[in-house]
């Protein structure tokens, strides 16, 4: 997706990105040639579904590497990203009490994996070892995460 100067017919460069921490996600095109600007704000769920498809909002700095879009999707997709791992406390993270994992199979399958992870990661960074609902709700609120 490109964003064009209405004006100049001319691609908009990417300017600034900023995450304001309430779940939304800014950023700001400017045209090279008049100066005009163009922002794009997300609502929560939308920038979550932005981050879930590894969509890069602004490009990247680096340049483009060799199937870079098959790589991003092996290395970071599923496999980190959409884990399944720690469900029934194998020693690799926190179990889920079976309120937890209820409350869980509502989230739709798509973000499943990735919202998991969010709580099972706040989970270990706070010594827990088992997520109930009682933990998710405390997670949602301190992560900012009550719009989604």
């Amino acid at each position: 997706m490109k964003f064009l100067c209405v004006e100049c017919d001319r691609q908009m460069a990417f300017e600034e990105r900023r995450l304001p921490g309430d779940g939304t996600l800014a950023a700001a095109f400017r045209c090279p040639q008049c100066g005009r600007v163009v922002a794009l704000l997300t609502n929560p769920m939308e920038t979550q579904l932005v981050a879930s498809l590894g969509v890069k909002i602004g490009g990247t700095t680096l340049p483009p590497q060799p199937l870079e879009s098959i790589r991003g999707t092996v290395t970071t997709g599923k496999h980190d990203a959409f884990e399944e791992s720690g469900e029934k406390g194998e020693g690799r993270g926190p179990i889920w009490s079976g309120e937890a994992q209820e409350r869980l199979a509502r989230v739709p399958g798509f973000v499943r994996g990735m919202v998991k992870k969010i709580y099972a990661e706040y989970a270990k960074e706070h010594g827990l070892a088992e997520i109930t609902p009682a933990v998710m709700d405390t997670a949602r609120s301190e992560l900012g995460l009550e719009g989604m």
